[in-house]
């Protein structure tokens, strides 16, 4: 009986065996994103959207109440 494995082999070693260059690593990726003063500002106050969306919401039915009075 013969047994038959199947061998996996990683990129590193594929592109050597296809005589290929190693690959190359974007180094512009690596870098650190700018925070900006409104990423700042919600890392700080997670839950900052929903208390404004929820105080926007309540304004704008009482302006909707008010206009149909």
């Amino acid at each position: 009986m013969k047994v038959i494995y199947i061998k996996h082999m990683g990129e590193a070693k594929r592109r050597k065996n296809l005589g290929l260059p190693p690959k190359n690593i974007n180094k512009d990726l690596n870098r650190k994103k700018e925070i900006t003063k409104l990423n700042s500002f919600l890392n700080k106050y997670p839950y900052s959207p929903y208390i404004f969306g929820f105080a926007l919401i309540t304004i704008l039915i009482i302006d909707l109440i008010n206009y149909y009075k």
